[in-house]
C-alpha cells in the first residue's frame, strides 16, 4: 500500500464533498428562484490495479446531475403575464441577440417596448395570430416570434358579420310598393325601423337605419330595407349621396310561415349590403343573419343587434388562456387573438445543458428539440397568474450539507494520518 496514494485517495473525497457542496449551497440559494431545478452529485469509484498483496487505493470521482423534470410547486400570483406550466414542456425565450432557450422561468413583464420580459432578460417567443390560427413548426424555431404587445396598441377593425333579429306584428297593415322604404320615394311609408352600430376600416361608427314593412298578407311577407343613415334627408327619405361618395341600399324580402310564424325554409335568412363610403379595397361588405325573424301578432319589437368590428381602443391588459393563446383586452371591452405560447420539449430533459438566467440549451445527449401547443399531445397546461417554484427541497439540502462535512472530515483525517506517516518515514531517515 502506498502511503502517498492513500493521501490523493484522501485529496480526492475531499475534491469530491467539496463538488457535493457547491450543488447543495447553489440549490438553497436559489431555493427561491422562480423555476429553478435542483442539482445533485452522483459518485463513481476509480480503481487502480493492485498487485497480490499490495492494495493501491484508487478514488471517487463526481457527476453533476439535474432534476430537470421535476415539476416544482404552483405558487398564485396577481399578475396575468406571470406564467407556470403544469406538466410536460418549456417556455421558448430568446436573448437579445436573438438565440432561442428553453426555461420554466415564467415571471414575465411587459417592458417598456412591449416585450414580455423575465427576471433574467429573456423576452418570451410565440407564433403571431393571423387570420387563423396559428401552427407550429414541430422540429425547429422557425416562425416563432418575440412576443411583442406594442404592435397591436391601437388597432380597428371592420364590420363584417351581425345578426339583428325582431318580431314583426302581424296584424300590421300592407303597404303599396311606391310607398315602401326599398322605393326610397319621400313617400314612404315607415312601419317600424331600427338601427344598428358597425365600424368601418379606419375605425370609424357608422349607423345604418333597419326598415320593415308588410308587403303582404298572403303569403306573409315583409320588405327590409337598408340606408346608411347620414345619407338621409333631413332624417327621413329619400337617401341620397353627393359623388364621389355612394348610396348605400338593399332590400330584401322575407316570407313567413304561418303555422309557425317562423321565416320558411325558401325565405332569406340575411342580408348582406355593401359600403365602399371608406375607400378600403375591397369595399366593405357586411352580412346581417335575420333567421331568428318572427312574426307575431304583437307590437314590432327589436331584439339585441350585435355586430363584429370595433373602434381603435389601445390596449388595456393581455389574457393568456391554457392553451397559450394570448389575448389583448381593449379599452373599449373589444379582445383579439395576437399570439399563441408555443412549447418545447426533449426526449431526455434532464440532460438539457443549463445556462446564466435559469435557461437550458438542447444537446446531443438531450436529443432533438420538439415543438407545439399547450394541452396538446404530451404538453402541459399553462396558467396564466401563476408561478413554477423552485423544486428545491431545503430539509434535504441540509441533510445533505451536513453529511456532506462529516464525509469531508472523514477524509481530512485519513490525509492527515498519511501525512503523519510520511513525517515517520522521513524521520527514519535522520
Amino acid at each position: 500500500m502506498s502511503i502517498f496514494g492513500t493521501m490523493k485517495t484522501a485529496v480526492s473525497g475531499m475534491n469530491a464533498q467539496a463538488n457535493r457542496l457547491g450543488t447543495v449551497g447553489d440549490n438553497i440559494a436559489n431555493s427561491s428562484t422562480v423555476g429553478y431545478k435542483r442539482s445533485s452529485t452522483a459518485f463513481s469509484s476509480l480503481v487502480l490495479p493492485s498487485t497480490q498483496g499490495s492494495y493501491s487505493s484508487g478514488g471517487v470521482e463526481t457527476n453533476v446531475r439535474y432534476s430537470i423534470a421535476e415539476q416544482g410547486g404552483i405558487q398564485y400570483t396577481t399578475s396575468s403575464t406571470d406564467l407556470a406550466i403544469q406538466g410536460e414542456g418549456f417556455f421558448i425565450v430568446s436573448d437579445p441577440n436573438g438565440t432561442p432557450y428553453l426555461t420554466r422561468a415564467g415571471a414575465f413583464v411587459k417592458d417598456a417596448t412591449g416585450f414580455l420580459k423575465n427576471t433574467a432578460g429573456f423576452n418570451l417567443m410565440g407564433y403571431p395570430y393571423g387570420s387563423n390560427p396559428p401552427a407550429a413548426v414541430v422540429n425547429g424555431f422557425n416562425g416563432l416570434e418575440e412576443i411583442n404587445i406594442n404592435d397591436f396598441g391601437l388597432v380597428s377593425s371592420p364590420s363584417t358579420t351581425g345578426s339583428f333579429p325582431a318580431n314583426l306584428n302581424k296584424d300590421a297593415a300592407v303597404v303599396p310598393a311606391a310607398n315602401r322604404p326599398g322605393a326610397n320615394a319621400a313617400t314612404a311609408v315607415v312601419t317600424n325601423k331600427s338601427s344598428l352600430t358597425a365600424y368601418d376600416h379606419a375605425g370609424a361608427k357608422v349607423l345604418y337605419d333597419f326598415y320593415y314593412t308588410k308587403a303582404s298578407a298572403s303569403p306573409d311577407t315583409w320588405e327590409v330595407s337598408v340606408y346608411r343613415q347620414d345619407q338621409s334627408t333631413n332624417g327621413g327619405f329619400p337617401y341620397t349621396a353627393t359623388a364621389p361618395k355612394v348610396l348605400v341600399q338593399q332590400t330584401v324580402t322575407l316570407t313567413f310561415d304561418p303555422n309557425t310564424n317562423k321565416l320558411t325554409t325558401a325565405s332569406p335568412k340575411s342580408i348582406t349590403f355593401n359600403d365602399p363610403n371608406d375607400g378600403a379595397t375591397p369595399a366593405q361588405a357586411i352580412k346581417i343573419d335575420l333567421s331568428d325573424m318572427t312574426q307575431f301578432a304583437s307590437a314590432f319589437t327589436p331584439g339585441k343587434g350585435i355586430i363584429d368590428g370595433n373602434a381603435p381602443s389601445p390596449i388595456t391588459d393581455v389574457e393568456i388562456g391554457g392553451d397559450g393563446v394570448v389575448t389583448a383586452v381593449y379599452q373599449d371591452g373589444g379582445r383579439r387573438p395576437i399570439y399563441q405560447v408555443a412549447l418545447a420539449t426533449v426526449p431526455s430533459i434532464d440532460k438539457l445543458l443549463p445556462q446564466n438566467g435559469n435557461v437550458f440549451l438542447p444537446t446531443n445527449d438531450s436529443g432533438v428539440v420538439t415543438i407545439g401547443f399547450p394541452q396538446s399531445g404530451a404538453f402541459g397546461q399553462i396558467y396564466s397568474g401563476a408561478l413554477e417554484s423552485s423544486n428545491v427541497d431545503i430539509a434535504s439540502e441540509l441533510t445533505e450539507m451536513i453529511e456532506s462535512q462529516r464525509v469531508y472530515t472523514a477524509n481530512s483525517k485519513v490525509f492527515q494520518t498519511g501525512s503523519d506517516l510520511m513525517d515517520v518515514l522521513i524521520n527514519l531517515k535522520r
